[in-house]
C-alpha cells in the first residue's frame, strides 16, 4: 500500500510539471508589462487515488462540464466583467456557467457556497469578501473534489489557483510613483492620504504592505491619514475632503480600487485642487476606468484588465479538468499583468464594455 501511493504521489508531480509548463505557454501575453504572470508553484502533497488516464478529445471531456462562480456582489462592473466573459469562454468550450449572487452579503455567501458544495459543480470560482470568511468552505469545496480558483480577493486557504493582481506590487508600484511626484527632490509637502477598502481583504492588507515598505524609504512621504472606506464612494469623498480641510497642502490621495477612488477624486476636484493633488488608484472595471482617467480625476491609474484574469480563469480550470487532477494536488498563482493608464496615454483595450451585445 505504502508503495502504491507513493507512486500515485509521482504521477501527480509528473501531471501538475506538465500542467505548469502548459499554463505559462497558455497565458502568455504578448504585451509588454510592468507586472506580468507570477509563479506558479510546484505540487503540494496529493492524496486519495487520482483518476485515470482519458484518451477522450480534449473537447469532449470539457463538454457538459459546470463552472459556478460566487463574486462578492454582481452590478458591479469588475464582477460584471468577470462574469461576462467567463460566460463566454465557458460556453464556447461547451461548459455550463452559473452565477451565484450574495449581493455583497456574507451570511449569504456563505449559504450559497454551502449549497454549492452540495450541488458539486466541476469548478468553483470564489471572489472572496476577505481572507478568513471562506477559508473552511473552501477547504469543504475541495474535500468534496471540486476544483477552486480563487480571483482578485486571496483565503488564508489556498487552492488550485489564485488569479489576480499580486497586491503587494501593486502598491509598490504606485508607492514609487507617489515618491517621484512628491518625495524628496519634488519640492512639494510629501503628505499622502492612504484610501483603503475593507481592512480584513486581501486587496487592503497586500497594498498596504507594499505601499509602506516604499514609503519607508524617503523620509519625506508623510501619510497624515489611512481611513476604510470600505469600498464605498461616499465614504472616499467624506475622508478626502476632511483630509483636505486639515491637510490643504496634501499632496497625493492614493486608494484600493478605483470604483472606491473616484469619490476621493471628486472631492479634490470639489476643492479645486486635481492640479496640486495627485488622485492614485488601481482597479479592472473596463470602460468606468477609461471615463475617470479621461475626465482627469486620476493623475495614474494601475490597471489588471479584468478582461484577461476572466479569460485566465477559464483557461486554468480547462487545464484542471483536462489533467484529471485531485483538487489538491497543486497550488499555483498567475499574476495579472500591470498597465499604467494615464490621460490620453494608454490601451483602448482596457476600456472593456460589458454592456455590448
Amino acid at each position: 500500500m505504502r508503495k502504491r501511493r507513493r507512486n500515485n504521489r509521482g504521477l501527480y508531480l509528473i501531471a501538475a510539471a506538465v500542467l505548469v509548463v502548459g499554463l505559462a505557454f497558455a497565458l502568455r501575453s504578448p504585451q509588454k508589462c510592468a507586472g506580468g504572470v507570477g509563479v506558479l508553484a510546484g505540487a503540494s502533497g496529493a492524496s486519495g487515488a487520482g483518476a485515470a488516464a482519458s484518451n477522450a478529445e480534449p473537447a469532449d471531456i470539457l463538454k457538459g462540464k459546470t463552472i459556478a462562480f460566487v463574486p462578492t456582489s454582481l452590478g458591479l462592473p469588475l464582477t460584471e466583467i468577470w462574469s461576462r466573459v467567463m460566460r463566454d469562454e465557458a460556453e464556447r468550450r461547451g461548459m455550463k456557467f452559473e452565477v451565484r449572487d450574495p449581493n455583497d452579503n456574507t451570511n449569504t455567501g456563505l449559504q450559497i457556497l454551502s449549497a454549492l458544495i452540495a450541488d458539486k459543480p466541476d469548478v468553483l470560482v470564489v471572489h472572496n469578501f476577505n481572507v478568513q470568511l471562506y477559508a473552511r468552505d473552501l477547504k469543504r469545496a475541495e474535500a468534496a473534489g471540486i476544483q477552486v480558483i480563487q480571483v482578485n480577493m486571496a483565503s488564508n486557504y489556498r487552492t488550485a489557483s489564485y488569479v489576480g493582481a499580486d497586491w503587494e506590487q501593486v502598491g509598490r508600484m504606485m508607492g514609487e510613483d507617489i515618491i517621484r511626484e512628491c518625495g524628496t527632490g519634488s519640492g512639494r509637502s510629501g503628505k499622502v492620504s492612504i484610501v483603503q477598502g475593507e481592512l480584513t481583504s486581501g486587496t487592503s492588507i497586500g497594498q498596504y504592505k507594499g505601499l509602506m515598505a516604499v514609503f519607508a524609504k524617503d523620509k519625506t512621504i508623510q501619510v497624515v491619514s489611512s481611513q476604510a472606506a470600505n469600498w464605498d464612494a461616499t465614504k472616499a469623498f467624506d475622508i478626502t475632503t476632511t483630509v483636505l480641510q486639515q491637510h490643504p497642502d496634501l499632496c497625493a490621495t492614493v486608494g484600493f480600487w478605483g470604483v472606491m477612488q473616484a469619490g476621493a477624486a471628486q472631492a479634490v476636484k470639489a476643492a479645486g485642487k486635481l492640479d496640486q493633488v495627485r488622485v492614485y488608484s488601481s482597479g479592472g472595471d473596463g470602460k468606468v476606468d477609461c471615463a475617470n482617467v479621461d475626465a482627469g480625476l486620476f493623475y495614474k491609474f494601475l490597471s489588471y484588465d479584468s478582461a484577461q484574469q476572466a479569460r485566465a480563469i477559464i483557461q486554468i480550470a480547462s487545464l484542471l479538468l483536462q489533467a484529471h487532477l485531485p483538487p489538491d494536488a497543486m497550488r499555483t498563482d498567475n499574476y495579472s499583468s500591470l498597465y499604467w493608464m494615464q490621460k490620453g496615454k494608454y490601451d483602448p483595450a482596457l476600456c472593456y464594455d460589458w454592456t455590448r451585445k
